[in-house]
C-alpha cells in the first residue's frame, strides 16, 4: 500500500488504519480487492449504502471483473463516509416509527414494520424481513404489535 494510504482526506488515522484492516481480510493475497466484495468492506466499516450508490464507484456483481488498490477503496469509503451526514440517523427512524404508534405507547403494528421494510428506501425482500425479524424482534403482544425502539436499537446496534 501507498504512502498516500496513511492520509486519506476526511479521514481520521484510526479510521484509515481500520480500513486497512478490513480490506485486508476480503483482498485475496494480491493487495487487490474483488470489486464484487466491496459492499462486504463498506458493510464491514459500518456504512451502508445502497447497492446502487455502490455500483456508480465501482461495484460489480460477477466476481473477477474488476479489482481495486486499497487506495482506491479509501477515497470511496471517504467519500461515502461523507454522504452519511445526509442520510436519516437512529432518531430519525424512531420519528418515523412513531408515526404508526397510534396509542403513543411504544408499540406499532407488526404488519406495518414489515410493509416499511419492504416497501420504503432499498426495498428488502420477504426472506431478508423474516431474517431481520427472527433476529431483532421481541414479543408481540395479542394484537399483533411490537415494541419498535429495541427492535430498532438492535438493527441500528444501539444500546438503548
Amino acid at each position: 500500500m501507498s504512502k498516500q494510504a496513511d492520509r486519506v482526506e476526511g479521514l481520521r488515522p484510526s479510521e484509515v488504519e481500520n480500513a486497512k484492516f478490513v480490506f485486508n481480510i476480503y483482498e485475496a493475497d494480491t493487495n487487490k480487492l474483488d470489486a464484487s466484495k466491496l459492499p462486504k468492506v463498506i458493510y464491514a466499516l459500518n456504512l451502508n449504502p445502497s447497492l446502487e450508490k455502490l455500483e456508480a464507484v465501482g461495484y460489480t456483481k460477477k466476481e473477477g471483473e474488476k479489482f481495486m488498490t486499497c487506495d482506491e477503496v479509501l477515497k470511496i469509503y471517504s467519500a461515502m463516509k461523507k454522504e452519511v451526514k445526509d442520510m436519516g440517523c437512529y432518531e430519525d427512524f424512531i420519528e418515523l416509527l412513531k408515526l404508526s404508534d397510534k396509542l403513543e405507547n411504544g408499540w406499532m403494528p407488526l404488519g406495518e414494520l414489515s410493509n416499511f421494510l419492504l416497501a420504503l428506501g432499498e426495498k428488502l425482500t420477504e426472506a431478508q424481513v423474516d431474517e431481520v425479524f427472527e433476529d431483532h424482534m421481541g414479543e408481540e403482544d395479542d394484537d399483533g404489535n411490537i415494541e419498535y425502539v429495541p427492535f430498532l436499537a438492535g438493527m441500528c446496534e444501539v444500546t438503548k
